[in-house]
């Protein structure tokens, strides 16, 4: 048996953006959209916390993650506000197949992402700053504190690799526009029958 060459990363979105941002529901109303016959898949995200309803991830204990990157069961991982963040190696099986495959990520994992699948387009979910702040004290989460905190690191610039495909995406309007825009971005059928 001959071995599979890596993915290149060829057909790989890896979206990410500030907390607050919209991305889940960004990825959840995409996912609405999906035709049966849409070749894109949105991967889950494993995360060492209890998953929100509006996102796409499983819940995993600390042991059970560190198990799983030990066995080689994770693509891409990263550490970020005290919690562990994976995506499964089965997205190499999926870009393998040729389907366009969505990840939700992390900006300051940017440069290690492109080192492993240097084909990847980078999609950047950002925001107005008046929006973010509102939104995230809509969630609930956090003191006015950490908001600021989150309000500051939001501003700062994020290493881009060389090469990168890196496309920015304003998600400060209505979710239903924001979503037929990213749909188009990822050629899903049903946005392109609604051009």
């Amino acid at each position: 048996m001959t071995a599979r060459p890596p993915a290149d990363g060829h057909g790989l979105f890896y979206v990410m953006g500030p907390s607050g941002s919209g991305k889940d529901s960004l990825l959840r109303a995409l996912r609405e959209r999906l035709r049966q016959d849409d070749p894109i898949v949105i991967a889950h995200r494993y995360i060492t916390r209890e998953a929100d309803a509006n996102e796409a991830s499983v819940a995993l204990t600390r042991d059970e993650f560190r198990r799983r990157r030990a066995l080689g069961c994770l693509a891409l991982d990263w550490h970020s506000h005290g919690l562990h963040y994976g995506i499964g190696i089965e997205i190499e099986q999926w870009l393998a197949r040729g389907l366009k495959v969505i990840v939700n990520g992390s900006r300051e994992y940017l440069p290690q992402a492109v080192a492993r699948y240097p084909k990847l387009c980078a999609v950047h979910v950002r925001v107005r700053p008046e929006v973010l702040a509102s939104r995230l004290r809509q969630r609930g989460r956090e003191s006015e504190t950490a908001i600021a905190r989150r309000l500051a690191r939001a501003a700062q610039a994020f290493p881009v690799p060389a090469g990168c495909r890196l496309v920015e995406f304003d998600n400060s309007g209505a979710l239903e526009n924001a979503a037929e825009a990213f749909a188009r971005l990822v050629g899903a059928t049903s946005a392109a029958h609604q051009l």
